[in-house]
C-alpha cells in the first residue's frame, strides 16, 4: 500500500504545477478575447458608432430606437437593426454613447 500512497502523491505533485499554467491561459485568452470584441465593436455598429457620440444624454432605449432604429448593426448571425437588437431588453437609461455601446456588445455576443 506504501506505493499506492506515494504514486497518489506524485500525481497531486504533477497537477499542481499544471493550475497555474492553466490560470494563465484562460486569462491570456480573456483578454485577447476582450481585446478583438472591443476593438470590432465600431466596425460592427457601422455608422451607428459615430451617431452615438453625438447623441444627447441620458437617453432611454426607447428614445434611441426611435432615433436610430433603422440603423444596422453586424451580430454573430448577420446583421440586425438596432430596434431588434434592443427588444429583449427593458427601457433603460443609457449615461453616455459608452454605455449603449457597452449593453450593445454584450446583447451581440450572447
Amino acid at each position: 500500500m506504501p506505493d499506492d500512497k506515494r504514486s497518489q502523491d506524485e500525481n497531486e505533485d504533477d497537477e499542481q504545477p499544471q493550475q497555474p499554467e492553466r490560470k494563465r491561459e484562460e486569462m491570456r485568452d480573456r483578454a485577447h478575447e476582450d481585446r478583438a470584441m472591443s476593438g470590432d465593436l465600431g466596425g460592427r455598429l457601422g455608422d451607428l458608432d459615430g451617431v452615438l457620440d453625438t447623441h444627447d444624454y441620458p437617453a432611454t432605449t426607447n428614445e434611441l430606437v426611435e432615433a436610430y432604429g433603422d440603423y444596422e448593426i453586424e451580430t454573430q448571425g448577420g446583421t440586425e437593426s438596432l430596434e431588434k437588437v434592443l427588444a429583449p431588453t427593458d427601457n433603460q437609461t443609457y449615461d453616455s454613447a459608452d454605455d449603449v455601446r457597452s449593453r450593445l456588445l454584450g446583447l451581440i455576443h450572447r
